[in-house]
């Protein structure tokens, strides 16, 4: 690994203070490469704090432009950048905020043609998409690319987030489940509405894209315990946090 340099110490100070990061930890952000789909609600806190932590790569895959309505929570974009792809706009921010970090970017749909010429380039996936045919697909290219998932979702007032390393077996020698055992099929078309259709609070998405920060940041490290077969759901209007754990479905016939 890299060693880093005397104002990368500076930086990073807080976190090589802690034992469980250090000087070792530091250096396995600085060589991790992570993709996250989507620079909207919840991608937007999540790279920032990827950059803030010194991720040396991050890859950002993103089709859309900054609108009005997306900075209502989309902290990333501000007022200055309505009408540049927001691949661009997360670029140049995170540009402001650590010139240390790479950032690649993919002004396109994570689409399969897109995920067989890129995916093997990086070693973890954050999954910021708001809609369910992304999720399952970087569920299903994720598993067979034995990479880690950060998958998160948010609704109204509620969001929730788990990490999919369905590739490994847990402590007892059984496999980690997948996405489709905590979801086992996409809802009907229309069943469930967009926010642009229902609304979403801003800072919700904040509060679920820091913590997907915080799980990829565990993963890259090896700090703690990653959220690998619980689902972490949080409930902005109590105030409230619930963690349900989930198992590999048995498949028969």
């Amino acid at each position: 690994m890299d060693p880093l340099s005397p104002d990368e110490i500076e930086r990073y100070q807080r976190h090589i203070l802690l034992p469980e990061i250090g000087g070792s930890g530091q250096q396995k952000l600085k060589a991790a490469r992570v993709l996250v789909i989507g620079a909207g609600g919840l991608g937007a806190p999540a790279l920032l704090y990827l950059a803030a932590a010194g991720v040396g790569t991050i890859g950002i895959v993103d089709d859309d432009r900054v609108s009005l309505s997306n900075l209502q929570r989309q902290v990333i974009h501000d007022s200055g950048t309505i009408g540049e792809e927001k691949t661009k706009s997360a670029r140049e921010a995170i540009a402001r905020l650590n010139p240390h970090v790479r950032v690649e970017t993919f002004t396109e749909r994570f689409l399969p043609e897109w995920i067989g010429e890129h995916i093997h380039r990086f070693h973890l996936v954050i999954d910021g998409s708001d809609n369910f045919d992304t999720r399952y697909l970087a569920a299903d290219v994720a598993e067979a690319s034995a990479i880690p998932l950060v998958s998160g979702a948010v609704g109204r007032f509620d969001g929730s987030l788990t990490v999919l390393k369905p590739y490994e077996n847990d402590a007892e020698g059984h496999p980690n489940p997948r996405y489709r055992d905590l979801f086992p099929e996409p809802p009907p078309e229309g069943m469930v509405p967009v926010c642009a259709e229902t609304g979403v609070m801003g800072a919700l998405t904040g509060v679920v894209g820091t913590l997907m920060a915080m799980e990829a940041l565990k993963v890259i490290t090896g700090a703690g315990e990653p959220l690998v077969g619980r689902l972490l759901m949080y409930d902005a209007l109590t105030a409230r946090f619930d963690t349900i754990r989930y198992r590999r479905r048995s498949r028969r016939g």
